[in-house]
């Protein structure tokens, strides 16, 4: 038996798989989820006995049991998700818990970080709500919009309809239903679903017919995911990791880092800005690719549980490999879609680095805690339970207003979309190659997602600071597939 353990994103899902229990099997960077503690509920699936099953999960492994209410009445609720935001009210008012606690599924779960599959346009969107515009982000390159359409980043969706005769403006429909009348328009990630959509790329209009499918999340893209820029007469590495979700996440960064470590990269920028999490264990495969100057004996991190289940904690210490880099200065690309797996990469670094090592573009989201997974295999329901908190070897975890507070060098810079990813003309790129070439610059403040929000930062062509929490996952028909939550705009 084992339960897998993830780092969850803003209501995403980020993995690690670590043996938990002595008769457990397999090691860090598995799949799936057994049944944990008294989690077995045979072959009913009632609405009570998935409830029940829920509670003494809750009660056995959350990372805040001081929280959760003395006596709940199952009874009380007309749903699984109503009972766990019930459970986790008092740790959410207390900024602990922002519904990183959740029922998925667990057969889309294992096959998303299996091979990456789920189903969709494969596209990344940014809503401009004050504008009421919809633009392109990201496009995958196996996934229908870009495969099939030609559909990329800085496009911007004008109209969406099932049919050419009853287009949408998408103004109109952010006006009348907000962001989730967008979701809604685009409809559930069911393979084979066809929308048309009016795309505009500069003053080119065109109406495309797209059809939903199946398709692998690629981990680094293969036109811009890694690069060595040369600029101001010196080279730098780069590299875009879209999620660490996918467990060929880590083959993909050993041959980047390599062709690094061969051209004697030592200044890097690595890309986190729409990251929102993974597989724990590609979190500490980067880490060892990134410590070729650690000893085996420093800490990268820790993960603690509540006191009950402190046998469970666990330290990771360095461990270089063939292809890992000698970095003398690290700049990571942030928004407050960054989280989880890349808020632990990041803060594993900084008592190394201290002053030389940067935040570029705006704060991150704020999640040092993660979940492990609970499973009712007979049910296919996979209970995400806020249950540690990751340290870095200074034994700091307090970032749940984001790192900004944490890292002594960070740079203000906007996401301009209308360059592309990897280029050293874009936004934030330019300022990271600028940081790292000693450039004087502005200092990201260290707000938090909610006040982010509340400012309506970022309303325009391009994204400032952390207006990228517009970003953050709504649910799609009533319920965000694995793949959603784990990189937030997906569709």
């Amino acid at each position: 038996m084992r339960n897998p353990i993830q780092l969850l994103s803003p209501k995403l899902v980020l993995s690690l798989i670590i043996a938990l229990l002595v008769t457990a099997c397999g090691g860090g960077g598995g799949g799936g989820g057994t049944s944990g503690g008294s989690g077995d509920t045979g072959s009913s699936c009632s609405l009570t006995n998935r409830q029940n099953w829920v509670v003494s999960q809750m009660n056995e492994w959350y990372l805040y049991p001081d929280t959760l209410p003395k006596n709940i009445n199952v009874a009380n609720y007309n749903s699984v998700d109503a009972l766990i935001s019930a459970m986790i009210a008092t740790a959410k008012s207390q900024n602990k818990d922002r519904d990183f606690t959740y029922i998925t599924s667990a057969s889309q779960e294992d096959a998303l970080i299996r091979s990456g599959s789920t189903a969709g346009f494969g596209i990344l969107l940014y809503y401009d709500l004050t504008a009421r515009r919809v633009f392109i982000l990201e496009a995958y390159e196996t996934a229908p919009a870009y495969a099939t359409a030609n559909i990329d980043r800085g496009d911007e969706i004008v109209a969406i309809g099932t049919t050419a005769s009853n287009m949408r403006l998408v103004s109109d429909i952010i006006a009348a239903e907000g962001r989730q009348g967008v979701s809604n328009a685009l409809g559930p990630s069911t393979a084979g679903l066809t929308r048309v959509l009016r795309i505009a790329r500069g003053n080119t209009i065109r109406e495309v017919t797209v059809s939903k499918a199946d398709y692998s999340l690629e981990p680094i893209s293969p036109r811009y995911g890694a690069r060595i820029i040369d600029d101001g007469g010196k080279r730098y590495g780069y590299i875009n990791l879209r999620t660490f979700i996918v467990s060929s996440a880590s083959t993909r960064l050993r041959e980047e880092f390599l062709k690094f470590r061969e051209a004697g990269i030592t200044e890097i920028v690595i890309d986190f800005r729409y990251n929102g999490g993974g597989l724990v264990s590609v979190a500490e495969t980067m880490g060892d690719l990134l410590g070729g100057n650690r000893q085996t004996s420093e800490i990268f991190s820790a993960t603690v549980f509540r006191d009950s289940k402190s046998s469970n904690n666990t330290t990771k210490r360095f461990s270089p490999q063939s292809q890992s880099v000698s970095p003398t200065k690290l700049a990571f690309i942030t928004t407050s879609s960054s989280a989880s797996a890349s808020e632990l990469v990041i803060n594993s670094f900084i008592p190394y680095f201290n002053e030389r090592l940067a935040l570029i573009g705006g704060n991150t989201f704020g999640k040092p805690v993660g979940q492990i997974a609970a499973d009712n295999t007979s049910c296919d329901d996979r209970l995400r339970i806020v249950a540690f908190t990751t340290r870095n070897s200074a034994s700091s975890d307090a970032y749940f207003n984001g790192l900004a507070e944490a890292v002594k060098a960070s740079c203000r810079a906007n996401d301009d979309f209308t360059q592309a990813l990897g280029s050293a003309g874009e936004g934030s790129t330019r300022q990271a190659l600028d940081w790292l070439q000693g450039r004087a610059c502005t200092p990201i403040p260290a707000t938090t997602a909610q006040a982010a929000a509340a400012s309506g930062i970022g309303q325009g062509t391009t994204i400032q600071e952390d207006a990228t929490l517009q970003l953050e996952p709504v649910p799609v028909s009533g319920q965000p597939t694995p793949a959603q939550r784990e990189i937030p705009g997906l569709f």
